[in-house]
């Protein structure tokens, strides 16, 4: 049987995402943000649902363009401390130690050091309640040599990206692969 844990922010797995803006005088800021994910195939886009008080949701507005940066494992504490800070009064990567770069497609910053970037322009905003949902076309995704596999698309254990436990406030890494999608089933 299944108990009632009332209308909760639990949903498995959140990822933990880095958002990448510029504020109106250029300087680069980022912030974790959990609420992402991507949302429409054709365009592909990604949503990224932000309070309106963080400092990125005026340069989102302000500059119509994000990145939606992948941090690994082994930057769990920049990850951490990026959601804790305010780009207001601090410059978080240089704080953290990391590396802004300058976007090829759209007028955004993404951070050097993360494995997987998805490059984002501003398609739509949608007001929710205390968040506002921020839709962005991916004009471009970059991934580190690194981190792809033989198909040359990136794979999920090269990355080691970061889950997030909503209501535990826990972090977590990626579990064991199981099988290949859209093959398994047909066994039922």
């Amino acid at each position: 049987m299944k108990r009632s844990l009332g209308a909760k922010t639990l949903l498995y797995p959140t990822p933990v995402f880095v958002v990448g803006t510029y504020d109106k005088a250029g300087k680069p800021n980022v912030m974790t943000a959990a609420w992402a994910g991507i949302c429409c195939s054709s365009p592909p886009c990604v949503a990224v649902s932000l309070r309106k008080a963080t400092y990125t949701y005026g340069n989102i507005r302000e500059r119509a363009a994000f990145t939606v940066n992948v941090p690994s494992e082994d930057y769990i504490r920049q990850a951490d401390y990026f959601g804790m800070a305010s780009g207001r009064d601090t410059d978080k990567l240089q704080a953290a130690g990391l590396t802004a770069m300058r976007s090829d497609l759209v007028d955004a910053p993404y951070v050097k050091e993360f494995p997987l970037v998805l490059e984002c322009k501003l398609l739509r905003s949608i007001e929710i309640g205390l968040h506002t949902e921020f839709i962005g076309e991916i004009l471009d995704v970059k991934a580190d040599e690194a981190v792809l596999g033989a198909d040359g698309l990136p794979d999920i254990e090269m990355i080691k990206p970061i889950l997030f436990s909503p209501e535990g406030r826990k972090y977590h890494a990626v579990g064991k692969y199981l099988g290949k999608a859209f093959s398994m089933g047909r066994e039922v």
